[in-house]
């Protein structure tokens, strides 16, 4: 049986991690394995794995500790490692099947809880005390409060290890996915015959064609289907991250819908365009065409 210790008291999102990491890697190798939150030297010591404890980072003994002089580096966003990169490094492809997808994960949830874990502030409230609602907050609302003497923290750190296993798993599938969409993708791109306007046939999200129609100077527009009963038209954004399009529909579509969007564009199963120019939405594919070549004919 493997000994996996880490550091007993309040547990944090990275320890929480760095523990889910590993237990889906012992789990697919079908290895046993037991947790121990400890500060007993000793028992560290014995340990076939440490994380977030010991005062040592040496991943080829399977040391996983960023609290000694000096930290364990840094990743290559020059953001501090916690338990969790560290951890992460070390097992991250192993549990994705790829480099490129455990570096998706890295950035979209190792990174955060590294930066956190270290005291960097990522994030900034545009409004009051706003702040987004962030791993951390749900990793502190599985503590235990002052009035709940009947639960104790170990008892709550393998739930909260818990639903990061699943949280994980689930951002693992998507970004496998993802990656996976990346290259159909490209491929639809570069075989249509029309390329202000791509046309995907399968259910592909906003967030899997963008950053590869961004790449491409020509698309304006691509259409998917939104159900079997619909199909959208999106334009393609100037940039990542913002809201600026290549080119808008026109405007008198806007917050049209029915029978008044049917008029204006006389495209019969027309349904509805955004307010924000962006979207449209038509019944069938042939409606979507028709409401893209309109949107291409306008200054």
């Amino acid at each position: 049986m493997k000994k996996l210790v880490t550091h007993n008291g309040n547990f944090h999102a990275d320890d929480v991690v760095a523990c889910a990491i590993l237990e889906l890697v012992l789990d697919a190798r079908g290895e046993v394995y037991d947790i121990t939150r400890t500060r007993d030297p000793k028992l560290i010591a014995d340990a076939d794995i440490v994380f977030d404890a010991g005062g040592e980072y040496d991943a080829e003994h399977m040391r996983f500790d960023h609290h000694q002089v000096g930290g364990a580096g840094k990743n290559n966003a020059e953001i501090p490692y916690a338990s969790s990169g560290l951890v992460w490094k070390e097992f991250g492809v192993e549990l994705c099947g790829a480099d490129a997808v455990a570096s998706m994960i890295e950035g979209e949830v190792i990174m955060p809880i590294d930066a956190v874990d270290n005291g960097i502030d990522i994030s900034k409230p545009l409004q009051g005390d706003l702040f987004p609602y962030s791993f951390q907050s749900i990793n502190n609302a599985f503590r235990p409060t002052w009035k709940e003497t009947d639960i104790t923290d170990d008892e709550q750190f393998l739930k909260m290890v818990g639903f990061a296993k699943v949280f994980l798993e689930r951002h693992i599938i998507h970004a496998q996915h993802t990656y996976e969409a990346a290259e159909e993708v490209a491929r639809i791109y570069k075989d249509a015959p029309d390329k202000q306007v791509i046309v995907f046939e399968n259910g592909f999200s906003r967030s899997e064609i963008l950053p590869v129609l961004m790449q491409h100077k020509e698309p304006l527009f691509f259409i998917y289907p939104k159900t079997e009963h619909g199909w959208k038209l999106e334009v393609v954004r100037k940039e990542s991250g913002s809201f600026e399009a290549r080119k808008d529909l026109p405007a008198e579509w806007a917050g049209k819908r029915g029978v008044d969007l049917q008029a204006v564009t006389g495209v019969e199963d027309a349904q509805f365009a955004h307010n924000g120019r962006f979207l449209a939405v038509a019944r069938s594919k042939e409606g979507i065409m028709k409401l893209a070549k309109l949107a291409l004919s306008q200054n």
